[in-house]
Order: structure tokens, then sequence, then C-alpha cells
């Protein structure tokens, strides 16, 4: 039966182009679907039936489509080693013994598939599954020792996460061997499985929004916001295949790459094929998460107030917010957040001692961490150097540069704010651009190789940012934006404001319009003049000087004593209404023009 289904595989393969382990994944993610149909109506108390169900659709991928004996191996001695470092080891260190294990485990799988395996097409790379599998039993480590902890030394997430319970082996192997997320994630908390699996992840679902007419069922219906993830899915996994026509990493590589273009459109080339290696990763997440909604694990909630069902509980990528990010930590925050999510709460935050804020030593240990756990290739390893240092350098630009573009309550934006968020949003993809190349690419050399056809332009931006905000001078620096920006502010303060332009606009065209009605523009005629009476200029004099007024107390350190003040506020007073007046009039004899 096996042999037969890989067979199949194999033709199917070959007739969409497709390598047999991408295509495997595939299959094993859009079957969870009509798998994800029969568990939901499952008997909602019958616990053992779903995890059993679980076990068994993920036996069926692992040996049925995947062939994955060793790998299975692999992950099952992960699981076990788990589950009896954190049921039978009762002392503080247990996090951490837990976490060693399964690095070092998955190390020598990253090792092994480095320096010992050659690569086959037909075989899947099992490090994927068990960089999850690393995810979710490091996090179950520490959530079974906070549930041994006093609750009030707890944060508000370590409480929602603790296990005050060691599980059975049963519901422990249905947790590690869940069916939808498997091979490609999303990775969650045992607490959230658990939920699940008990339906009481439910128990906020009004009654008339669960389905079913005679026997109501706690999982609600999911098929809608299901299907939408899975077009989205095949959407990206559309652009996967057409954009090979247009770039690839090969021709990067080539002698015509370098010889045929400029800088510029080589830098620009690396921004799509950028693009490119991130499209299989939006297609399979997305899909995978679409599973996990329709088994009902994505459920995150029902909002009153709206009406509405959430289901982005497990939810793993955010492709408009990375694509539209004006910085590296924006994208890297709707980039894999899963993965965030456990570097934070279960690495960051664990390595600083209770009580204090983390620091150099928790940044240090979480980069560390991030990069071992992708694997030992160094082309990992010189894109999250990249990507670390351009943190640092956003930080230099938004401190000192964003606060130009804002006015003085640091809050509202100017104008030119839209041209500085462009340039950011630019700036931002072409970096990535740049600093993933290794990340696909691996080898070292071949990276350097790839980064000098753009003349290495990243890293002399980095190198330049740091020693102008981090060199010998950054005091001065910073000292000089700051000088501008109190400048900038002070140019504001004198300028009208929208309420006060708003006044004096509608006086001027009151005005024209009255008195100025006819086609010789500039000095009224004579009958005009004779017409104006004490009364009406009374009345126009009251409305501009409440517009003087207001922007007069705008400039706090002005007084009626302060003549030089007061002749420099009024000056800048009246500049701006012979602006208003200038524009006022330019429309108004547009207007005569047009009528005449």
């Amino acid at each position: 039966m096996i042999n037969i289904i890989q067979n199949q595989i194999g033709q199917l393969s070959s007739t969409i182009g497709l390598d047999e382990a991408s295509l495997k994944i595939l299959l094993c993610t859009l079957l969870s679907f009509p798998f994800s149909i029969i568990f939901k109506r499952l008997p909602d108390q019958n616990y053992l039936l779903k995890n059993l169900y679980n076990v068994a659709v993920s036996a069926f991928y692992v040996f049925g489509i995947c062939d994955l004996r060793g790998g299975f191996l692999t992950l099952l001695i992960s699981s076990l080693g788990s589950y009896f470092i954190t049921r039978y080891l009762r002392t503080k260190s247990m996090p951490w013994v837990n976490f060693l294990f399964l690095m070092t485990h998955m190390a020598y799988s990253h090792f092994h598939l480095q320096f010992f395996a050659e690569y086959d097409p037909t075989v899947i790379d099992i490090t994927g599954a068990q960089m999850i599998l690393v995810m979710k039993l490091s996090a179950f480590g520490w959530n079974i020792y906070d549930g041994k902890q006093k609750r009030e030394s707890l944060s508000d997430y370590n409480k929602s996460r603790a296990i005050y319970k060691h599980p059975n082996i049963l519901p422990y192997i249905g947790y590690v061997f869940f069916y939808a997320s498997l091979l490609t994630g999303p990775a969650f908390d045992y607490i959230d499985y658990d939920k699940f699996i008990h339906s009481t992840l439910f128990d906020d679902l009004p009654e008339d929004k669960r389905p079913g007419k005679k026997r109501k069922r706690k999982i609600p219906r999911s098929g809608v916001q299901a299907f939408k993830k899975v077009c989205s899915g095949f959407f990206w996994a559309f652009l996967l295949f057409q954009l090979p026509k247009y770039v690839t990493i090969d021709y990067m590589f080539s002698e015509k790459f370098t010889t045929q273009h400029n800088l510029i459109y080589r830098i620009f080339y690396m921004w799509i094929l950028g693009f490119f290696y991130r499209l299989k990763y939006y297609a399979i997440w997305t899909i995978a998460e679409g599973a996990c909604i329709l088994c009902g694990i994505g459920y995150n909630g029902y909002d009153e107030t709206t009406g509405e069902i959430k289901w982005n509980r497990v939810q793993n990528i955010d492709p408009w917010a990375f694509e539209m990010g004006q910085n590296v930590h924006t994208c890297l925050e709707a980039w894999n957040q899963n993965t965030n999510k456990w570097l934070k709460y279960y690495v960051y935050l664990r390595v600083a001692k209770p009580g204090k804020k983390p620091g150099f030593k928790s940044t240090m240990f979480t980069f560390a961490t991030s990069a071992f756990w992708h694997g030992t290739r160094p082309g990992y390893y010189l894109t999250f150097i990249v990507g670390a240092l351009l943190q640092t350098v956003g930080k230099f630009y938004r401190r000192n540069f964003r606060p130009m573009f804002l006015k003085a309550d640091g809050k509202t934006p100017k104008s030119s704010k839209k041209v500085y968020d462009f340039i950011c949003w630019i700036n931002t993809q072409l970096a990535f651009g740049f600093f993933v190349q290794p990340f696909v690419i691996l080898d070292f050399k071949k990276s350097l190789t790839c980064w000098k056809t753009v003349y290495f332009w990243l890293v002399w931006v980095i190198l330049i940012s740091f020693s102008i905000f981090a060199g010998p001078y950054k005091r001065q620096v910073s000292k000089f934006f700051q000088t501008e920006k109190k400048k900038e502010d002070n140019k504001d303060k004198f300028k009208l404001t929208t309420e006060e332009s708003d006044i004096v606009y509608r006086t001027i065209h009151q005005k024209l319009e009255k008195d100025y009605d006819s086609p010789t523009l500039g000095l009224p005629p004579i009958d005009v003049l004779q017409k104006i009476d004490k009364e009406e200029i009374d009345n126009d004099f009251k409305d501009l000087s409440k517009a003087w007024n207001s922007f007069k107390n705008r400039r706090h350190s002005i007084h009626d004593e302060d003549f030089e003040g007061l002749k420099d506020a009024y000056n800048n007073f009246t500049n701006e209404i012979n602006e208003i007046f200038k524009v006022k009039k330019d429309e108004l004899k547009e207007k005569i023009e047009k009528t005449e």
C-alpha cells in the first residue's frame, strides 16, 4: 500500500514540476482539511477518541505519505525524552535541562544533515518538524515548572500557560503529533491543546452561535474563514510558480547580472528575489493555519461588541504587514509570529533573573538560540548578524529623524511624514532583499559573492550609521538633531493653526465676495469704499482679533510689555494673513475669468 502511494506521488511530482519532498508536505497540509471536518464531528466528550484520531492521522502522514521511518524515530526520541524529564526531574533546573536536551538532539540532526547526508529531493528534511517540536516541548517544560510555583510570583502570561498536573502519555502524544501542525507548524502551548480537546476553549461562545439543530456542537463553524486562508495560500503558491520566469538565484550568480545591469537594478533584483523566497512560507503557513481554523484550534474568543468570532490563535504570518513594514522590527514581528512568542516568553524573559528586566545577556542568548535553532549553516548567521545590526540602525534613524516629521506633541504627523514613511518602506524592503540572501544560499563564500555583486552596500550603510550615531561624536550628532527639532517646533508654533486659518480665511472670503465683486482686481472701485461703514469694519476686526489672540497666546514667552516679541509675532501673523489673502484672491480671479 505504501509503495503504491509513493509511486503515485512520484508521478504527480514529475507532472506538476514540484520536488517530491515539497509535494508530500503540501499533500499532508491539504489532507488536513477533510480530516478536520471529520474531527469536528467526533463526540465532544470522547477525549480518548480525539487523541487517538490525532495520532492515527499523523501516523498516516509519517508512514503512508512521507515515508519517514527514521524521521519518526527522531521525533519520538525528543518527545519521550522531554516527557520523562518534565515528569520525573523535580529540580529548579528542570526547564533548562529539558531545553538543553532538545537543542542538543536537534543540533545532532542539523550536523548530520550538513556534513553526513546528501541532498535527496524525495526525502523530507525532518529537522523542520523537529524545530517545531523543540518550540512546543521547551515551552511545555516551562509550563510544568510554572505550575509548581506560587501564583503571585508569575506574570499574567505565565499564569495563563501554567500546567498544574502533568498529563498522561496519550494526551501528551496527541499534543506532540497533532496532525494539522506536525510538519509545518504552527506551534502552540499544551494548555491550548488541552482546552481544545476538552472543548473548554469554546466556553465563551453564545448558544446561538453553536452549530447543529438537535445536538449542539461546541466547536463553531469555521469553513468560510478556513476557505479564505486556503485561497490566500493558493494565491501565494501561484506567485511562487510564476516568479521563477522572471527572477532566479542562478541568474544572480551569472556574469550577465553584473555586466549588463547597473547597481540600482541589481539591488532591486535582490528585493524581488527575497520576495520570491518568502512566497513558499506564505503559502504553506497560510494553508496550515486554515487547517487549524477548520478543526477549531484556531479559535481565539468571541467578541460580544461586534458579534464576531476571532480565529487568530495560531496565526503565524501576516504577509501584508511584512511587505508594508517600514522598519526591520515591524517586519520581523509579522514573520514567524509563534517563533517570536517562543523566543520572547521561553528564552528572552527566562534568562533574566526573577524580578529584573532582561538585559544584554538575555539579548545575546536569544540571538544565539534563534540562530542555532535554524541550523548550523554559515548563511543563517550572516543573515542574523546583519539583521540584528540593522535593527539597531533603525533605532538610530527613528530616534533622530522621525521626530522631525512630527509636530511638537510628538504624535501628530506632519504632511511630510508620508515622504518619510515611503523612504523608510523602500529602504527596509531593499535591505531585506540584501541580507536574506545568505539564509537561502547557506554557503559562506557564495553568500559573500552574492553581496559582492552589489558592493556590500548595506554593510557600508551599517558601518557609516554606527560611526555617526554610536561613534566618538555621537553626543554632538544627537545634540544637532535635538536643536533642529526645536527649530522645527518653533516654526510650527509661529504658524496659524487650522482654527485660526479658518477664521482668517472666512473673513477674507466674505470681504472679497461682497466688496470686490468686480472684474477689476486690485483696488476696489470708489463706490464700494463709500458703502463701507464703521460697524462693518469693527466686525471684521473682531473676527481677525480672535485669530490674533489665539496666535499670540500660543507663544507663552510673549507678554504685552515685550515689544520686540510682539513685533516679531505680529510680523509672522500678518505674513500668514497675506498668504491666505493671496490664495483667496487668486481663487476669485480664476472664478471671474471663468464667468467672463
